[in-house]
């Protein structure tokens, strides 16, 4: 599995790249705080509803959960759906809001 970690990712961003992000953690985490990607949890990824992403099927998407746990999981679960190009955010939300706060 291809990981990026969190400075990787921010210098990706600022530098006006366009990127495909997923965040599959739940709804109230995403109000809370995110970084702009689609909302699609990991609980609607592992029962195969990811209609909403089939287009980026084969392209990269960069994918964050809080920790990169779940994240983890659902690049296997979507390598096994034929997304061909899927990247887990090390650290997750956590990292990222610990090495850029506030």
């Amino acid at each position: 599995m291809k990981t990026i970690d969190v400075k990787q990712l921010q210098a990706r961003i600022e530098s006006g790249e366009n990127i495909n992000l997923l965040d599959v953690r739940e709804p109230v985490e995403h109000e809370d705080f995110n970084i702009g990607g689609i909302l699609l949890p990991l609980g609607d990824i592992r029962v195969g509803d990811t209609e909403t992403i089939e287009h980026l099927k084969d392209q990269e998407v960069i994918i964050y959960c809080r920790s990169g746990n779940r994240s983890g999981q659902a690049c296997m679960v979507l390598e096994s759906l034929g997304f061909s190009n899927v990247i887990n955010v090390t650290g997750g939300m956590l990292a990222w809001q610990d090495t850029f706060p506030g």
